[in-house]
């Protein structure tokens, strides 16, 4: 078989090997596919940030809310500050940023995160139809077998 990246010839292969090749294949589609949601649901966190920077107004200053300390935990407090807030950068580090500059940061990984999905959704596009031709190749190959053990059997039977 192939490592990544290498191309294999599909008609050299025997079914046992073109089975093990499509199931490398759906493994690896499985795995993509994962991790195109898992992307998809730091975008939306991301444009969530966005959004949730966006409403801070000053009709809001000491107004008592609800502050998301988690994605299901929220404490009670009062926005103090209009012009700052602490944003998480990763791995548990969080800094105090302007809301203009948080606002940049979380867009730019939004942007980021876009690109790398389109990267990954032709991937899988590409994986995916590595594997639709890799189940026709066993279909074809299976029914060669198929008709070359049948044509044995009829000149057995003819030669009788």
């Amino acid at each position: 078989m192939g490592s990544k990246g290498q191309q294999v010839d599909l008609m050299s292969l025997d079914v046992p090997q073109l089975l093990e090749v499509k199931k490398q294949l759906e493994t690896e589609v499985q795995h993509l596919t994962s991790s195109f949601g898992q992307l998809k649901a730091a975008q939306a966190k991301f444009r969530s940030c966005i959004e949730s920077v966006a409403t801070i107004k000053p009709e809001n200053k000491d107004k008592t809310t609800l502050i998301p300390l988690t994605s299901s935990l929220y404490v009670p407090g009062k926005l103090s500050d209009l012009e700052n807030v602490i944003v998480d950068v990763g791995t548990g580090y969080y800094v105090e940023k302007s809301t203009s500059d948080a606002t940049k940061m979380y867009q730019e990984k939004v942007e980021f995160l876009t690109k790398n999905l389109e990267q990954l959704q032709e991937t899988v596009l590409r994986q995916q139809e590595n594997l639709q031709t890799t189940v026709e190749m066993i279909r074809l190959k299976a029914r060669t077998e198929q008709q070359a053990q049948q044509g044995k059997g009829a000149q057995a039977t003819a030669s009788a």
